[in-house]
C-alpha cells in the first residue's frame, strides 16, 4: 500500500473514529501491517484507582489494531481480543505497537503492545480480526 493511502487511513480514521476522538486517542504512525496510536490521559480515562482504566488500554490497542490492518488495504473488525494487564496504565500519554502476525483473506492476528509513557510494557493485546471488505475504510459508511 502506499504511503499516501496510510496516510489517507490515518487521516480518516483519526477524524470519523467518534469514540477514539472522544477518549483523546489518536493514530501517529500507519503503515501496512503496522500502526501506533497515542492516548492522552486526562482525568476522564482513569479509573477508582486514579490509574489508566482497562477499557481505555483495550481501545487504544484496537484502534491501533484497526490502523494496522487498513494500512494492508482492507478493512478489518475485531472478532476477539485476549488483553494481558502487565501493570497499572500511568503517565501522560500511553502507546499502543500493533503488529500484524498473520493476515489471511478472511482473517488477521495482530499482537498489540501497550507502553506508559516512561517506555514500561503495561499490555499486550493479542486481536483476532475478520476481513469484511477488499478496501480500506478512508470514506463514510452510513451501512
Amino acid at each position: 500500500m502506499s504511503n499516501e493511502l496510510c496516510e489517507k487511513v490515518k487521516a480518516f480514521l483519526n477524524e470519523h473514529d467518534r469514540f477514539c476522538k472522544f477518549c483523546g486517542i489518536q493514530l501517529t504512525e500507519v503503515a501496512p501491517g503496522y500502526a501506533e496510536a497515542v492516548l492522552t490521559v486526562t482525568d476522564d480515562v482513569l479509573n477508582g484507582r486514579n490509574v489508566v482504566q482497562g477499557g481505555a488500554i483495550m481501545t487504544l490497542a484496537d484502534f491501533a489494531y484497526a490502523g494496522a490492518v487498513s494500512a494492508t488495504g482492507v478493512t478489518g473488525v475485531s472478532l476477539n481480543c485476549q488483553t494481558n494487564f502487565i501493570r497499572p496504565g500511568q503517565g501522560k500519554t500511553m502507546k499502543a505497537v500493533a503488529r500484524q502476525v498473520h493476515q489471511g483473506r478472511k482473517t488477521a492476528v495482530y499482537a498489540v503492545e501497550v507502553f506508559n509513557d516512561d517506555g514500561k510494557l503495561a499490555a499486550t493485546v493479542n486481536i483476532t480480526g475478520f476481513i469484511i471488505d477488499d478496501q480500506p475504510v478512508t470514506e463514510v459508511n452510513n451501512g
